[in-house]
């Protein structure tokens, strides 16, 4: 297995030093070039030329074609990595922080007058580490419920009001679940991403995917086996939610924001658990006949749902520190938090800019009248568990294979949860046995109290 991770790591170094031959020479107007590693969603376009305008000392450039975590830390080490690359969760923070790719920006942020702690607080973890900060948030949001008005008005539904529970929720999903006269679907009653079961029934229903401490997994939970199997219950008891083979029918072209969008977006779901950020997407040209509202979730034994969002770090070898610190003090500021909110790139990240009435009625477009319901929900939203002692990206790798068992009806709620929590225990027994800074930490954990990964002393690191 170490020769595997050697020759990736020989395989990006030799590609990072190709993209530092092939980069592109200095500017001719003088301009510092500041590269911010980001994703390619349309919205960027409008962020970048607005920073360019405030600064005119700097030219932001986006690259969308360097992401992944593994990448980025490879050539910011090797020295040719982007001035500003985005964060999305506290376990991506921790590995960049601990390889000494992201720039302490605590003492810079003092020096700016930015304060962190005005910004939601479930996007903390994505750029603070121990009480130092790394970053800033450039946007956040939490899952509610779309509906297509269109749907309910042709089925004579009343329009769902908000302050109600799943039980409520599953004879109106159920009148809005059509199929054709050989049992081919037509459209569904509620139309979920594949990863969005975890933030919200997990969360509803009090499970936590670690101990408090975080050493050990608590997924084989009575609470986590029960909200999986009410997820999958949606589909294959309820029937209310597509199976895989049944969205198969009805999968759209690839691209950025298709899949589950998309098809709510053409009408093959009465309503779908999503973010204010679909807007991106749905306020486009092919939806234009699309009539919209949204509402909060319902509700399980608790209203506790996590939290997301998308943060942006400096590089501690960026070539233009100082104009990567000044994009991080545009994310704080009103230019930036007011574009976000009326793009709709989901919400603002500093809290007062999404309490005005700008936030709540944009003129450009009058007909969302349901901003409250996303601001509500990111009032609501609880960080995202991580833990120090597992690579993140394998937890992820674990919880999709499990809930593709419970997609597959391959394994009940318990069953995948139980799995699901020994895989990761023995994950972070071999993440200890190869980080002996990680295990003293860990060891220091169990010495006050903390549970271990494991049950038997011989299977201790």
């Amino acid at each position: 297995m170490k020769y595997v991770f050697l020759g990736s790591f020989i395989g990006m170094s030799l590609l990072s030093l190709a993209a530092w031959f092939w980069r592109p020479g200095a500017r001719e107007d003088a301009k510092t070039e500041v590269v911010w590693v980001c994703d390619d969603n349309p919205a960027r376009r409008e962020q970048i030329d607005f920073f360019n305008t405030l600064n005119p000392q700097y030219f932001l450039r986006l690259d969308p074609q360097n992401m992944g975590m593994e990448k980025v830390i490879v050539q910011c080490l090797a020295g040719v990595g982007p001035d500003v690359f985005d964060c999305y969760s506290g376990f991506q923070l921790t590995a960049y922080v601990r390889s000494g790719i992201a720039y302490d920006c605590t003492e810079a942020f003092d020096k700016r007058g930015i304060d962190i702690y005005k910004v939601w607080p479930c996007l903390l973890p994505t750029v603070v580490y121990e009480g130092r900060v790394y970053g800033h948030p450039g946007n956040g949001g939490g899952p509610a419920l779309w509906f297509n008005k269109a749907l309910f008005d042709a089925a004579g539904e009343p329009y769902p009001q908000g302050n109600w529970t799943w039980q409520e929720f599953l004879p109106i999903a159920k009148r809005l679940t059509k199929f054709d006269a050989h049992g081919r679907p037509i459209q569904f009653g509620l139309m979920m991403g594949i990863w969005d079961w975890l933030g919200v029934f997990l969360g509803q229903w009090n499970a936590s995917i670690y101990s408090p401490e975080g050493t050990r997994s608590a997924l084989d939970s009575q609470e986590a086996a029960a909200a999986a199997q009410f997820y999958q219950d949606l589909i294959y008891k309820e029937r209310v939610l597509p199976s895989p083979t049944e969205e198969m029918t009805m999968a759209t072209s690839g691209g950025w924001g298709s899949g589950t969008i998309s098809l709510f977006g053409a009408g093959r779901g009465a309503m779908a658990l999503g973010g204010r950020w679909w807007l991106c997407i749905l306020r486009g040209k092919d939806y234009a006949n699309l009539k919209l509202g949204a509402v909060e979730l319902p509700s399980g034994p608790s209203r506790r749902i996590f939290g997301y969002g998308r943060s942006s770090l400096v590089n501690a070898k960026a070539a233009h520190r100082e104009g990567a610190l000044a994009f991080l003090a545009y994310l704080h500021g009103e230019h930036w938090n007011n574009l976000i909110n009326r793009q709709a790139d989901a919400l603002a990240p500093v809290m007062k800019y999404n309490y005005t009435d700008e936030y709540l009625h944009n003129p450009e477009h009058p007909e969302e009248d349901y901003n409250a319901v996303w601001r509500s929900a990111l009032e609501n939203a609880v960080p995202f568990e991580v833990t120090p002692y597992i690579n993140g990206q394998l937890v992820d790798r674990i919880l999709l294979k499990q809930g593709d068992f419970l997609r597959e009806r391959l394994k009940t709620g318990a069953e995948a949860m139980r799995d699901a929590a020994q895989a990761i225990n023995k994950a972070i027994v071999e993440q200890l046995k190869a980080d002996p800074v990680l295990k003293k930490r860990y060891y220091e954990a169990l010495a006050t109290g903390a549970k271990p990964a494991w049950d038997r002393t011989e299977d201790a690191p």
